[in-house]
């Protein structure tokens, strides 16, 4: 007689994770402010006010123009040091990109407290019109009237 093949038993559910500790889901938010911690440290030691530290702005040395990154440094001196006024002076831009990137790193840190991807996703207006305000810094810095803006 022909047995029949018994069908294949139906295969389980894969086991459930446990959740990562939470030191392991910290560890990489914390890596990157040990990082960001260091440079700054870096740059509130070593005065970017003082020649020969650093390498100059290339436009800046071939054009003479501020480009929107120009004082970045000295801004991240200022903020180092606690003197937030030299800091906008030096680049306004450059202290609210920085207060942007501790918000940003600050919700990563709850998300993945949490166990939560951080997942930022933008679309291409925004850099576009980060571009846009790059641009403008840039221009507005560059003119008689924007001097306030100069490093």
């Amino acid at each position: 007689m022909d047995a029949k093949p018994s069908p294949a038993p139906a295969p389980s559910p894969p086991p459930a994770t446990a959740p990562a500790p939470l030191a392991r889901r910290l560890l990489t938010p914390l890596v990157t402010l040990a990082g960001v911690a260091a440079a700054f440290t870096y740059v509130g030691t070593v005065d970017p006010n003082e020649p020969g530290h650093y390498p100059a702005c290339p436009l800046l040395q071939l054009t003479g123009i501020y480009c929107p990154g120009c004082g970045g440094l000295r801004s991240a001196h200022g903020v180092a040091t606690g003197d937030l006024a030299g800091a906008f002076g030096a680049n306004a831009m450059a202290v609210v990109g920085y207060a942007i990137c501790a918000a940003l790193w600050a919700v990563w840190v709850v998300r993945s407290a949490r166990g939560l991807p951080m997942r930022i996703t933008v679309k291409p207006v925004f850099w576009w019109s980060l571009g846009a305000v790059a641009a403008i810094f840039s221009i507005v810095r560059n003119l008689p009237f924007g001097s306030a803006l100069a490093p």
